[in-house]
């Protein structure tokens, strides 16, 4: 290949920069042209991309976000979107395009791939929930955001003896939820992946707690344990405070942490896994591979057709949430 391109698409997650750093060093240390779409999809439509270089990706893989920006296009997911996307490819000579992203951005990776544009999709999401993948590129950054601001409201829950409920991300996957509430001693942890009763899984675990003589609580809420909250009678997690101190007689507040999630500089395990996906998946097009995902699977670097990856299912480990329960009374 003589010129490949790159670009973000869907939720921002840090450490994407260093696998945009490690797409252009690779392709430009091995004499091809590299392009950065900006925008992701919406971008590609309407050419906005520049060619980049080693000088370009500088002083950015401590950076979050991405410095390609992104945007969710559904005229790209039309027919007529796709042919557009595939002329502008076809007029800048792109010969391949490194992909990263989540679940919905791999399906544009295969549209386009089965219409003779070489693509490779890099997991680049917080939610973890790539069933391919053990871990996905911003995982671990967001991780410690979450561990770090229910750090800072437990102070004042326990100040004043008080309940939060915490929502965090994951509207389809409980995985932030779950080794976020085991790293903050949660008391009752939620995932959208496993049925739970409040008044078991909650009221009662905390009762059994205050006998123990504990005055303060945390409770972490994946935001997609919502439509089952609302078949409980609870309208989100402000709702599930006001139950909870109506119930129980503990002053009781919510926090809806929200984007602060997606950023902050990367930790060293998303600059270093982001840099070898990036580098991976530059090294497949070089080879003339596309319809490709990039994954991580004990802790090697690998790679699986992308229908086939797409048609995979991750499960939560329920040994760990078990544990969770066991040890947060």
């Amino acid at each position: 290949m003589k010129k490949i391109a790159v670009l973000t698409s869907g939720g921002d997650a840090p450490g994407m920069n260093a696998a945009i750093r490690a797409v252009v060093r690779t392709g430009c240390e091995n004499g091809v042209k590299v392009l950065g779409i900006r925008r992701g999809y919406a971008g590609l439509m309407e050419g906005d991309m520049y060619e980049m270089n080693i000088r370009s990706v500088s002083d950015i893989i401590h950076r979050g976000g991405t410095i390609l920006h992104s945007a969710r296009s559904r005229k790209f997911c039309t027919e007529e979107g796709m042919q557009e996307a595939i002329k502008i490819c076809k007029d800048n000579g792109i010969e391949g395009i490194v992909v990263i992203g989540g679940d919905g951005s791999f399906k544009g990776a295969r549209d386009l791939s089965v219409r003779g544009i070489n693509c490779v999709g890099v997991p680049g999401t917080i939610d973890n929930d790539i069933a391919c993948c053990d871990y996905t590129i911003g995982y671990d950054t967001c991780l410690n955001t979450i561990m770090d601001m229910v750090d800072k409201i437990r102070d004042t829950s326990e100040s004043h003896d008080r309940c939060t409920v915490v929502e965090v991300m994951g509207r389809r996957a409980g995985f932030l939820a779950l080794n976020a509430g085991i790293a903050v001693g949660a008391t009752a942890i939620l995932i959208p992946e496993l049925e739970f009763d409040i008044e078991r899984d909650i009221l009662e675990r905390m009762r059994r707690t205050q006998k123990t003589g504990k005055r303060h609580f945390i409770i972490v809420v994946a935001e997609g344990v919502n439509d089952k909250l609302v078949a409980q009678g609870i309208n989100g997690v402000s709702s599930l405070a006001k139950y909870i101190e109506h119930n129980l007689g503990v002053e009781s507040r919510a926090t809806v942490l929200g984007h602060v999630q997606r950023g902050g500089s990367p930790s060293v395990k998303d600059r270093v896994v982001g840099s070898q996906m990036g580098s991976y998946a530059a090294h497949l097009l070089l080879d003339g591979i596309g319809n490709r995902v990039v994954a991580m699977q004990k802790e090697k670097i690998v790679d699986f057709e992308i229908v086939e990856a797409l048609n995979m299912h991750k499960s939560i480990d329920l040994a760990l949430y078990d544990t969770a329960m066991e040890i947060s009374i």
